[in-house]
């Protein structure tokens, strides 16, 4: 029966898509009336390292959104029998902020420059001191201010400038927009008039006017969009793109494109004040709703929006998961040599598990998974290291657990510095790969974090999750009802999700891991130096 309720619920439309383009897998999650998945459809990619910058190519975009779609209409032809025309609304999301810049025939001028690399250092500092708000280097404006520093000829035929998801949404939609919380990471905007901030911009302009480009800052940058405005429809053109069976109709309302750190924010229900949610993966970054303004500018600290526009303080770190994947490959590739043939997921489980069996302070073992640069530590650079000395207890647990501990290590750091300003924690909700694993990254965050710490059951669906739900909103919303409304009321009523408190003894573990890894940092920066 409920398989002929949602059957008829894909022919007449009643559903919601989501799309994630995250850093290394592409996402597609088709919701119906509840909310509740009822297709997927996904597409693994990697970053390439080219040249000096990380990056995708606009090929490798596209081949991943078609295939993501293509697998999630397949899913829902095989449940239910029923080929996918038409959807309710449409949402897309993408890894935050970088740098995509076009000319007026559309075209990319310079390779997609994403949140991971750390080369505008010169640019943040400027910027950071003449807004007195902090810049973060992965921002677009940053990337924007160096390369006019760097004299790049492409910046004078700049026409759009835009983020990841800005960008898919723009070329299925036709649409200039983007979502106020990923807007808050391409300038600064004000949480008051929900648009960029004006005085910030005006500066901006001041400052490149010597250089006469024959733009103004707002003449590339989209349009500022709140949740639940409407934000264009799929064109005919943009149905082809996405669907190249032909089946897909045009004229599907999408909602406002929106970073990963906003549809974290929205499937996790962490759009209220006091509530906060970590997403932990390639990166790790924790976002926490603020009930007043910090007292000054952190540089270790973002400030950007819910996608409602409220403020929230960020702490977003560039390595997390990405060391800990390439251990367990090892591990893979020593069981395949042995004869024995593992499944991926039942690795990385049993050796999460493992971890909780290690001491608590991972055996004074060190270890950073800088794959990348890291800003809050003051690296442009990383290189990955394992460290021990002949005292240490060098075991599985141990080894596990250090490499647990180390992802979050960046941060703690970030996250003592909001508990320095006051900032009140009831609970931290995790989602992303990290967590994937039944209580053992949920347990090593709540003794980092020293705040409890909520997985829900749908943390594995992540950001496509979140922007499906955001397009919900859009066409479901009763006037004037507001996200965090329509959230707790319609979406997570009853869900508290699994809540594990941090053990006292963690904590201490993870405090003593932390001397270590503050002081360690010197081999780190060795490391650095010496490798090239």
């Amino acid at each position: 029966m409920k398989e002929k309720q949602i059957a008829a619920a894909v022919r007449e439309g009643k559903t919601a898509l989501g799309m994630e383009l995250g850093s290394t897998r592409i996402k597609a999650i088709l919701v119906d009336e509840a909310h509740t998945p009822i297709a997927s459809g996904s597409y693994d990619w990697e970053n390439r390292y080219e040249n000096g910058i990380w990056t995708y190519s606009i090929e490798d975009i596209w081949n991943g959104v078609r295939e993501s779609y293509r697998q999630m209409a397949e899913d829902v032809k095989k449940q239910y029998g029923e080929t996918l025309t038409t959807i309710g609304a449409i949402g897309f999301s993408a890894m935050m902020h970088g740098y995509m810049a076009f000319d007026k025939n559309g075209e990319i001028l310079v390779p997609f420059r994403t949140w991971r690399n750390t080369m505008t250092a010169e640019a943040s500092e400027k910027l950071t001191e003449l807004f007195a708000f902090h810049i973060p280097q992965r921002w677009s404006i940053a990337h924007l201010y160096q390369a006019v520093l760097n004299k790049e000829e492409h910046v004078r035929h700049l026409d759009y400038l835009i983020t990841l998801e800005g960008y898919v949404h723009w070329k299925l939609t036709g649409e200039r927009v983007l979502g106020i919380g990923d807007c808050a990471g391409m300038f600064p905007v004000d949480s008051n008039t929900k648009d960029f901030h004006e005085r910030m911009v005006k500066q901006f302009d001041e400052l490149i006017a010597g250089e006469q480009y024959p733009w103004k800052l707002r003449d590339i940058m989209p349009r500022v969009l709140t949740a639940g405005e409407a934000a264009g429809t799929l064109t005919e053109e943009g149905a082809r793109l996405l669907d190249i069976s032909g089946n897909l109709k045009a004229g599907i309302p999408c909602c406002p494109p929106e970073g990963d750190a906003g549809t974290g924010m929205t499937a996790t229900n962490s759009v209220a004040r006091r509530t906060g949610n970590v997403s932990a993966g390639t990166s790790v970054f924790a976002m926490v709703v603020l009930e007043k303004e910090l007292s000054k500018v952190h540089p270790e600290i973002d400030l950007v929006t819910t996608p409602a526009g409220d403020s929230v303080a960020m702490v977003h770190c560039n390595n997390c998961t990405s060391d800990i994947n390439a251990w367990v490959s090892l591990f893979e590739e020593f069981a395949l040599t042995m004869g024995m043939k593992i499944d991926k997921n039942t690795l990385f489980s049993t050796l999460f598990q493992k971890a909780l069996e290690g001491d608590k302070d991972g055996g004074k073992l060190l270890s950073y998974g800088y794959l990348s640069g890291e800003h809050l530590t003051r690296f442009e650079e990383g290189r990955p290291l394992f460290v021990r000395t002949p005292e240490s207890r060098f075991n599985l647990a141990n080894f596990m657990r250090v490499h647990l501990y180390t992802a979050l290590g960046a941060l703690k750091m970030g996250m003592d510095i909001l508990y320095e300003e006051g900032v009140a924690l009831d609970v931290l909700t995790g989602h992303g790969g990290l967590f994937k694993t039944k209580e053992a990254g949920q347990k090593i965050m709540a003794a980092a974090m020293k705040v409890p710490v909520a997985v829900m059951e749908t943390a594995g669906e992540g950001g496509a999750w979140g922007a499906a739900l955001l397009a919900s909103y859009m066409i479901r919303k009763e006037e004037g009802e507001t996200l965090d409304h329509y959230l707790a009321k319609k979406v997570f009523a009853g869900e508290a999700g699994n809540l594990i408190e941090p053990d006292p003894e963690d904590e201490k573990g993870f405090a003593a891991f932390m001397e270590r890894y503050k002081k360690g940092l010197s081999i780190e920066r060795a490391a650095v130096d010496s490798l090239k």
